[in-house]
């Protein structure tokens, strides 16, 4: 099998299995899913949905953000971890918006990844899920199963999204994130795989190497 072959079985299960993408941060506007995948990193998505019901009532706006006190936003999304950086990030971000986008969350890559907090990740979140416009997110499930998938070879992120925009169809791109973040937190889990119930198996090299390892 090739690993173009490959790769279009495992969409195929992958659709089966998850269906269509579904973005699991909670959000009305571009700007909250914006500051909702900034507050999600190093933490989960379930525990940012819990601080970003309650935030996203104080603070209605961009403006709110960008005009929010650094203390009192920092209590706010304490327990979504790093909370000194993700606040002053958030109102330095906010600020940038309204400066020089007027109040708009940029779909450009550039320009949102020219603002404070937002790297590749946060970018292609509000790009593919807000926009439609097609992004590969690679956090770290898509890593891990994108590795063990063989797929890809790489550790860096940025050389991951790359290898999978290569050969993954493009529509299929947006639908991919998601459909594997939902496999690593259902089957492909880190510490404890389960291997004997994964539908992709028979194609994971990296899931059948472990299990010839651990005989």
């Amino acid at each position: 099998m090739t690993k173009k072959e490959k790769v279009a079985v495992v969409l195929d299960l992958l659709l089966e299995h998850y269906g269509p993408t579904k973005c699991y941060l909670n959000h009305e506007n571009p700007w909250q899913l914006l500051i909702a995948t900034m507050l999600s990193a190093q933490c989960t998505d379930d525990r940012v949905n819990l601080v970003t019901k309650d935030l996203f009532q104080k603070y209605t706006s961009i403006k709110d953000f960008a005009e929010a006190d650094l203390a009192e936003l920092e209590r706010e999304i304490h327990s979504t971890g790093f909370y000194h950086n993700k606040a002053k990030n958030i109102i330095a971000c906010c600020q940038k918006l309204l400066a020089e986008y007027e109040g708009e969350v940029p779909s450009d890559l550039d320009a949102l990844t020219s603002l404070a907090g937002v790297g590749r990740k946060t970018a292609n979140v509000v790009r593919g899920n807000w926009y439609g416009i097609p992004s590969v997110v690679v956090d770290t499930h898509v890593k891990r199963v994108s590795n063990l998938l063989g797929l890809t070879k790489n550790q860096d992120p940025v050389k991951i999204e790359f290898d999978l925009m290569k050969i993954v169809p493009k529509e299929k791109w947006i639908d991919i994130n998601t459909q594997m973040i939902a496999h690593g937190r259902k089957i492909c889990i880190a510490r404890r795989p389960k291997c004997g119930e994964c539908f992709l198996f028979p194609y994971c090299t990296g899931g059948q190497k472990l299990a010839k390892e651990t005989k």
